[in-house]
């Protein structure tokens, strides 16, 4: 191989490590990858950048926006009420109603929304009903995964591999070019999940059924001695910010409640201090002169109308990963206070404070209601759900929202305008009508994953230019060739798949794309079966709940374990690997 084929080899083995390590954000680790190989003289300043001229992030930043539009509507609301049926049924039954519609809609609707408003409503119902969460919330992260493979629009990889294609001169994916192999997959997947997800899954308790235990375990409450050394003192200088064990919660004056709480609060005798922590740490509080223990009351206390339970999810994206609570200044930058930490599916027991979180951790919060309006759509949370409370009602505007949706696949299906035009100018109708404000609009566009995309095109070329996927693609024909095309195509298939366990889909499939291209270019095929197969590879993540966004979002509401996605997942990505292999070189003659 050439230094440059060596250079970008070394660039890419960083790149994946630091991808899979989450050491740095998915977009800010791409784009440095490019600087580097734009430094080194192996892609020009046209092929380091051409991602942000291409199609493709353009048009999923105007699907966010789509996206956001149903969610602030509530547009799936009725379908999701008339889903849920009578628990009585069997659960075979209910998963069908659930998957199917979760599914349909997944096809033209990002999924990673669809599961943030699906998911609480399906908890809370589940609740309801005596049923454990864990029995639904995963089988429906994956139909929408299944659902998202049908259409053009269904998950921004089939955007971001169209992208590519049209960059390496061939013709974009047509808005139903994926359904004549997505569908079969996908009604494939869903049988399968309903037929064995109720025998594979087991009851697991999630964060949010812990809730009332984990507070009360966690809190105490003491009352400030009048005329004691506490008494018109701050938190600050009463040495009540960094206690071993506890931190302050809530402050109660009277019929005032403040929470949470600022350091420079002054005591008043005959506040009652809630402080919440491990009560076998609680070694500080004991000590602490100028306080008295109070009657222990009631965590419904909690639940008024200025104070508020949520339940959040740390993504790949989240500023928090590989911080502690202490170290963010959580309660301040977040005016919220963590009452428990959720991993694995079990409660985090060692002093919150100085905990290092990590992805798929589940926090659950109190703060005041406003706290999802600020933060759902922010990239600190993966997923921000109010525990408690009636389902939100469609709003009026929400058949818009449908109308709108409608249009935009009818008009790119029949070919009357290219997806990027009519997805944009969907984007603007829906703030024209009112649906979103011009802020709104822009708040949904996901600014990492546009980089992330943008930038993977470079990577790409640099794989292409320096010979890199030659090489590659030569190793990947040695090992599979003896099988056939088909077999190539498998070994094809298996490696984006190892690699979307590991990173981002949209950087699994920006990696395997040149590799793919360079492998049907030495076996003298049409590229195109290969494009599509990674296309649909890309997005098959059943094995763990960090290998895609959706998966992560359920990790923890769920109450799941790392196995038990390994355990529903296998038969499926085993049924759509054979799927996938088999039916492309019949739908895309090699």
């Amino acid at each position: 191989m050439s230094w440059q084929a060596w250079a970008t080899l070394v660039v890419i083995a960083v790149t994946v490590y630091v991808l899979a390590r989450d050491l740095v954000s998915p977009w800010a680790t791409m784009l440095a990858a490019v600087v580097v190989l734009l430094v080194l003289g192996i892609v020009t300043p046209a092929q380091a950048f051409a991602g942000f001229a291409n199609p493709a992030p353009i048009t999923v930043a105007a699907l966010f926006v789509l996206a956001r539009a149903a969610d602030k509507t509530s547009a799936l609301q009725p379908v999701l009420a008339a889903t849920l049926g009578d628990a009585r049924q069997s659960q075979r039954r209910l998963l069908t109603r659930l998957l199917v519609p979760s599914a349909a809609a997944s096809a033209f609707l990002n999924n990673t929304p669809i599961v943030a408003m699906l998911a609480p409503q399906v908890s809370q119902w589940a609740g309801r009903r005596g049923q454990s969460p864990s029995r639904y919330l995963m089988p429906l992260s994956f139909a929408v995964i299944l659902g998202g493979i049908t259409t053009l629009i269904g998950t921004s990889t089939n955007l971001v591999v169209s992208g590519f294609l049209v960059q390496s001169g061939q013709a974009p994916i047509g808005m139903f070019e994926l359904t004549k192999l997505g569908v079969p997959v996908c009604v494939a997947g869903l049988a399968v999940l309903v037929l064995t997800a109720p025998w594979l899954l087991r009851d697991r308790r999630p964060a949010a059924a812990e809730l009332s235990e984990s507070v009360r375990e966690f809190t105490v409450h003491m009352q400030v001695v009048a005329g004691g050394p506490l008494d018109g003192k701050s938190i600050e200088a009463g040495g009540l910010r960094h206690l071993m064990g506890v931190f302050l919660a809530q402050v109660e004056r009277g019929a005032e409640s403040i929470a949470p709480v600022a350091p420079a609060l002054v005591l008043r005798g005959g506040d009652v201090l809630t402080f919440v922590g491990r009560a076998d740490l609680v070694v500080d509080l004991q000590a602490q002169r100028g306080l008295t223990s109070v009657e222990e009351k009631h965590v419904a206390q909690f639940g008024d109308a200025r104070h508020t339970f949520f339940e959040v999810v740390l993504g790949a994206a989240s500023p928090l990963v590989g911080r502690t609570l202490r170290e963010t200044d959580f309660r301040s930058r977040y005016q919220a206070a963590v009452l428990a930490i959720h991993r694995s599916g079990q409660r985090v027991r060692e002093k919150l404070g100085t905990v290092e979180l990590k992805l798929g951790d589940t926090l659950l919060l109190l703060s005041d209601p406003g706290f999802q309006d600020r933060w759902r759509h922010r990239s600190d949370f993966l997923t921000v759900a109010r525990l408690g409370g009636a389902p939100p009602a469609a709003s009026r505007k929400a058949p818009l929202v449908g109308v709108i949706a409608l249009v935009i696949v009818v008009v790119a299906g029949a070919g009357l305008l290219p997806i990027l035009e009519v997805s944009l100018l969907g984007a603007i109708a829906l703030v024209l009508a009112g649906v979103l404000t011009a802020g709104e609009a822009r708040d949904a566009v996901d600014l990492d994953t546009i980089l992330l995309i943008a930038a993977s095109f470079g990577l790409g070329a640099a794989m292409a230019q320096s010979g890199l996927a030659e090489h590659l693609a030569a190793g990947l024909i040695a090992a599979f060739h003896p099988f056939g095309t088909r077999g190539v195509l498998l070994g094809v298939v298996l490696s984006t798949i190892v690699l979307i366990e590991i990173i981002t889909h949209n950087a699994a499939a920006a990696l395997m794309f040149p590799i793919a291209m360079a492998t049907a270019a030495r076996l003298g095929v049409a590229p195109r079966p290969f494009a599509i197969a990674i296309t649909v590879a890309a997005s098959l993540s059943f094995l763990t709940p960090i290998g895609y966004a959706t998966n992560t979002m359920v990790y923890g509401p769920g109450g799941y374990r790392f196995g038990d996605y390994a355990r529903l997942g296998a038969p499926l990505t085993l049924l759509t690997i054979v799927m996938v292999v088999v039916l492309v070189p019949v739908l895309w003659p090699l």
